[in-house]
């Protein structure tokens, strides 16, 4: 059996051939392989925003299903894919009021596809996007961020 390992080196795509062959391209190379294992890290260690009530239960740090939450305002901290993903999967549950806050002033590291996604989410109202801002609290009905120097309360 023959691993090799792409340690190191982003996945641009996985495509599965009609012959059952899967084509990985990397930013490096491009592979061929019957089967693949994606070890993408560990969940179990999520980096704490370490603000003041980030141990309110309401302060989740993984989303297993996104179809848990309906009629719910949500923030969402983080501006790479997965919390790109899961602002617009929340975003497309029932009733949910979703915001997206990201410390810098762009996505500089989502794929092109959830750049594209996202876009028409906002466009289309479905989710809000608050850059340049940061959570400095989380209090029962709300939480606080930081943004341009303010201090904002969002519901």
């Amino acid at each position: 059996m023959d691993f090799r390992f792409l340690k190191g080196e982003r996945v641009e795509s996985i495509d599965k051939g009609p012959d059952g062959i899967f084509t990985i391209v990397s930013a490096k190379n491009r592979h061929r392989a019957r089967a693949i294992v994606l070890a993408i890290g560990k969940s179990g260690s999520p980096r704490k925003l370490d603000v003041k009530g980030e141990d309110l239960p309401k302060v989740m740090y993984r989303l297993i299903e996104a179809d848990h939450y309906v009629h719910k305002r949500i923030l969402v901290v983080g501006g790479g894919d997965s919390a790109v993903e899961a602002a617009m999967g929340l975003a497309h549950q029932v009733g949910n009021t979703v915001t997206l806050s990201y410390r810098q002033a762009a996505f500089g590291r989502i794929k092109e596809r959830n750049a594209r996604r996202l876009e028409e989410f906002v466009r289309k109202g479905k989710l809000k996007v608050i850059f340049n801002s940061n959570p400095v609290e989380f209090i029962s009905d709300a939480v606080m961020l930081e943004t341009k120097g303010s201090i904002q309360k969002t519901a």
